[in-house]
């Protein structure tokens, strides 16, 4: 591959509020996506590769939430609201101990985050991301990442959207700004097989 690739998997807001049906901010993508975020997490770990879990967790109040969110709180509502069920990940993911954690509060895993500091410590080139949702918290994370000279790789069947025509739209976008976009399969494969070369912490 000309250069070794130190890998890092980043999940983003798989959390209940944003994956459970009946809640006020589910995608509706997101269920179909669970599957291959769980088999993109298996070849994370088989490989070595680092996971990072970024999260969303937000006061009572609201007060650190987008502007535009902070009405979902008036009244006591509000979603992943910190050391409530709605933060916690959904069935079938799990934040290990070799892992990282962190919480985040706006689209982007790098806005008012020590993401950066985590890759910059384990050399990481290669930032791979999934999650939901593509328009939102994927696609602010991976044109951060570009703009911070990562080589970016979306998973398109573990990413999630509110509906297939959003979630093509946004991926055709990711594409053409210079994120490989590519099936968990494919990466999985070229990762367990050997093709890419360094996969390590």
């Amino acid at each position: 591959m000309g250069q070794t690739r130190v890998w890092c998997l980043t999940r983003l807001c798989i959390a209940v509020d944003f994956c459970s049906p009946g809640k006020a901010l589910c995608v509706r993508g997101a269920a179909g996506c669970l599957p291959h975020v769980q088999a993109a997490v298996a070849a994370a770990r088989s490989a070595g590769v680092h996971i990072v879990w970024v999260v969303r967790e937000h006061a009572a109040d609201g007060g650190d939430a987008e502007v535009f969110r902070r009405h979902l709180f008036e009244g006591g509502g509000g979603y992943c609201v910190k050391d409530t069920p709605g933060c916690d990940l959904v069935a079938g993911l799990t934040c290990e101990t070799a892992d990282t954690r962190l919480v985040k509060t706006r689209f982007s895993a790098f806005m008012r985050t020590k993401l950066g500091e985590v890759l910059a410590a384990k050399g990481v080139t290669h930032l791979v991301v999934a999650g939901v949702q593509t328009p939102n918290c994927i696609r602010a994370t991976a044109m951060d990442g570009l703009s911070l000279d990562y080589r970016v790789t979306v998973l398109e069947d573990a990413t999630g959207s509110a509906t297939p025509f959003v979630q093509e739209a946004n991926l055709y976008d990711l594409r053409y700004a210079g994120c490989e976009v590519v099936s968990t399969h494919e990466w999985a494969t070229g990762l367990l097989g050997g093709q890419l070369e360094g996969a390590q912490v």
